[in-house]
């Protein structure tokens, strides 16, 4: 019997990455390969220091010559070797080998796996941080299916040894996790920085799929990362299913507009036709390298409380229906989200929004915790040749029409405006249409609250049905039925 003494507190016993491992190999059902290129055998490692591995691993390979890795896997369109497709590759030749090698006859009662990683640590001038795709690819039962999960990490540290044992790290409790902790993914994913620092690494995309996860929403789970601050940013690509960043915005021109989008209006869309529109006719823009990205920031939502998980991703589900490419933000200040997008891209960037944002952007009260106040912000938001394209309001009082010439700052901000205006970092959207100013996301959300009438003429064709026919958001007009979204399914 445990021994406790009065005055204990309980708290979560978090098993050393030894026994992790260990409880795996000492599994005599638990049988698979470990496939690990470019960063050593890091995660295998673990698994042969903890003993009792031979009845566990298979084999453990590193193909790192990239002619050979080429030989064993094949050649990718694109040339490359630390991606998404290789890592899938990886874990479907490998599991492939193991079906072929290890006959069901003999052992009956085996479960197998493959972990893969393909990994790039940080190169010798300690300019690029390094990055990877790391992966799984099991059972959880002799007779079942196999279930994937795939993620991709982006290093933090700066010398590759130390890369190289935080992926060791990330692998075994990635295993363990696979194994013991299928039955709540949210769990899982906080379970992979056990014995690691979110300052090491980070988490920006994540996929489950299989059938022990065939209840799992990916796009929940790519919020989960950003609430529990694995990573800043996840995306969602038009068909609705989670996309690596990188791979959207990756030397692309960018024009990004924020918003609850709470549901997304005709006022929203209409700033994103005129401001595209505009956009595209700059110098250094390339139209078919031009990315359109609907930002949703957490950090407005956690003021408020409790943040609604199924609420945030039927906005984000009502954007991507439109289309669109969805970003869900950690950022509360303008100049972080530019400062992200500049890590994937130095061509030319606009930001689309309303008055009302463009005046909180010169409220001082935004910067105080900047060495630098407003001009350090002002500094990274606007050196990148960025521009703002405003789109006008109409005065709820006056009834005139304010954009960017009779707009009214903050006295002490007045002449900082004027040297954006006067150079053209502020651009007012001239083509608008007066009558549908008039529209605010939260009027047509406490409509649809209190079941009133007229509200879906202020959405987008085609939103106010999805609205009604999916039930987003969770307001409709009495009697109450539960709440169905629709799924979608991947584009492969």
């Amino acid at each position: 019997m445990e021994i406790t003494i009065k005055g204990d507190k309980e708290f979560d016993d978090i098993p050393s990455l030894k026994s992790k491992a260990l409880r795996i190999n000492l599994n005599e059902n638990i049988y698979g390969t470990f496939a690990e290129i470019g960063a050593g055998q890091e995660t295998c490692r673990h698994f042969f220091r903890a003993g009792g591995a031979s009845g566990t691993i298979a084999k453990a390979m590193s193909a790192y010559d990239k002619d050979f890795s080429d030989a064993i896997y094949g050649i990718e369109d694109d040339r490359r070797y630390v991606t998404e497709a290789r890592l899938r590759k990886m874990l479907s030749h490998e599991m492939n080998l193991m079906e072929k090698r290890i006959t069901r006859d003999k052992h009956p009662n085996k479960i197998f796996f493959t972990y893969a990683n393909t990994v790039a640590t940080i190169d010798f001038a300690k300019k690029f941080k390094g990055h990877g795709w790391v992966g799984i690819k099991y059972q959880v039962d002799a007779d079942g299916d196999y279930n994937e999960i795939i993620l991709h990490v982006r290093f933090k540290e700066t010398d590759a040894r130390l890369q190289q044992e935080t992926l060791g790290a990330l692998g075994t409790n990635l295993i363990y996790g696979a194994f013991y902790k299928y039955n709540e993914p949210k769990k899982l994913l906080r379970y992979l920085y056990d014995h690691l620092d979110k300052d090491q690494l980070e988490i920006d995309t994540i996929n489950f799929s299989g059938p022990v996860f065939k209840d799992v929403d990916n796009r929940l789970m790519s919020l989960q990362l950003v609430k529990n601050g694995m990573t800043d940013a996840v995306m969602f690509s038009p068909d609705g299913n989670n996309v690596l960043p990188a791979k959207v915005l990756y030397k692309k021109n960018i024009l990004a507009l924020r918003g609850s989008f709470r549901p997304v209006t005709k006022v929203n869309m209409a700033m994103y036709e005129k401001s595209y529109e505009m956009f595209i006719k700059e110098n250094k823009v390339d139209v078919d390298k031009t990315e359109v990205v609907f930002e949703i920031t957490l950090s407005n939502l956690r003021a408020e409380g409790e943040i609604d998980e199924q609420d945030f991703m039927d906005r984000a589900d009502l954007l991507c229906s439109l289309g669109q490419s969805v970003m869900i933000s950690n950022f509360q200040e303008y100049y972080k989200v530019v400062e992200y997008f500049s890590s994937y891209t130095k061509a030319r960037m606009g930001l689309a929004m309303g008055v009302n944002n463009l005046v909180d952007i010169f409220d001082e009260k935004y910067y105080r915790h900047l060495s630098g106040g407003i001009l350090e912000a002002f500094g990274k938001l606007f050196f990148k040749d960025l521009k703002v394209y405003l789109y006008p309001m109409l005065d709820p009082e006056t009834g005139e029409l304010i954009n960017s010439k009779n707009l009214k700052v903050y006295p002490r901000m007045k002449e900082l405006y004027k040297f954006f205006k006067y150079n053209g970092k502020v651009i007012d959207i001239e083509a608008y249409d007066t009558e549908i100013m008039s529209v605010f996301s939260r009027e047509i959300l406490q409509k649809i609250e209190n079941g009133e009438l007229g509200w879906e003429d202020m959405l987008p064709e085609g939103t106010a049905d999805l609205i009604k026919d999916y039930r987003l958001f969770g307001y409709t007009r009495k009697p109450l039925k539960p709440l169905v979204i629709k799924k979608r399914t991947s584009k492969k």
